[in-house]
């Protein structure tokens, strides 16, 4: 069987999606599974190792280059490989127009949301088989019952994400080290920098750990030189792709991060998480919490960098 999975954006919504291509998977091994994403994603959808193809758009591009003939090239023939590929199923698991429409290009029978489930509820229109999902699930859980009710099975035990880090960066010096993500979409969901800097210098003082920053913009690379200017022991790291980032993640011995896209990837590499949230609620968006991995924070909440040690110390294997 010959299957497209569509979901686009962002990197979250991407690593929520793979314990459901996990279990897919396992229940029928021989289904040839592709995965149509947009670009900027498209190492996030490689690091799954059962997905066989990664199919790719740039909706962003295109839309600040309409009146420009190359963008129409390009967009007919993503439409011509779609249609070429003759999937027997097309599954739309994100539930926007932004993806039901690119998702009906390839003129295959295509399964999505249902109006009260989708979180866009005119995408439901152009699916041939709508399924009920609650709305109230967390994201894992909400992709797991989308494709057990598409595929015919039930969704059953822990969710496993099923993937492996990549090799530890040649750039990261030998011994253990913390990654800090401070870095996020708003304001309103980042950390206090001075809190950062307790936490490294408690990092680096009572546990013997490099911390590394990472960044992905201009404004992130200058707060993680300011902080690391503030720490004993502290590495920027360098401009990094997606599977990089998986490198230095899955070989850390700690992540301490806030809502972030890479916060999810290590929860799904299984290295020693704190998630920190200030302005959204874990229970819908947070990591799975596991023997390695803890929630931290909500709406209107602040962690304490005691509360976040305390957590990283009862974590298994982490000290």
């Amino acid at each position: 069987m010959n299957v497209l999975i569509v979901r686009t954006s962002s990197m979250g919504d991407l690593i929520h999606t793979w314990p459901a291509i996990t279990e897919l998977k396992t229940h029928y091994p021989n289904i040839r599974l592709s995965w149509l994403t947009e670009e900027s994603f498209a190492d996030i959808a490689r690091l799954h190792p059962q997905v066989d193809e990664v199919l790719t758009l740039s909706w962003r591009s295109w839309r600040r280059r309409l009146w420009q003939p190359a963008a129409w090239r390009e967009l007919k023939a993503l439409q011509q490989k779609l249609r070429d590929a003759r999937f027997d199923l097309v599954l739309d698991s994100q539930g926007l127009l932004k993806s039901a429409i690119p998702a009906r290009w390839a003129r295959a029978p295509l399964a999505g949301l249902d109006w009260s489930s989708a979180r866009e509820a005119l995408a439901s229109l152009f699916y041939d088989k709508k399924h009920k999902v609650s709305r109230k699930l967390a994201a894992i859980a909400r992709n797991r019952q989308l494709f057990g009710l598409s595929f015919g099975y039930a969704p059953e035990g822990q969710p496993l994400f099923g993937v492996r880090p990549g090799e530890r960066p040649s750039w990261m010096l030998s011994g253990r080290y913390a990654v800090l993500l401070h870095a996020t979409s708003r304001a309103s969901k980042e950390w206090p920098e001075a809190r950062w800097v307790a936490l490294g210098t408690a990092l680096s003082s009572h546990h013997d750990m490099v911390t590394v920053l990472p960044w992905g913009s201009d404004k992130e690379k200058a707060r993680a030189e300011r902080l690391a200017a503030q720490l004993p022991a502290a590495v920027v790291a360098p401009k990094m792709s997606l599977g990089e980032a998986a490198g230095l993640l899955g070989h850390a011995s700690a992540v301490i991060g806030v809502d972030t896209g890479l916060v999810h990837l290590a929860n799904a590499l299984n290295v020693p998480v704190a998630a920190i949230y200030t302005d959204t609620d874990p229970q819908q968006t947070g990591v799975v919490e596991t023997p390695w991995a803890t929630n931290l924070g909500n709406i209107g909440q602040c962690p304490t960098v005691d509360e976040v040690l305390a957590a990283l110390q009862s974590r298994r294997d982490w000290t």
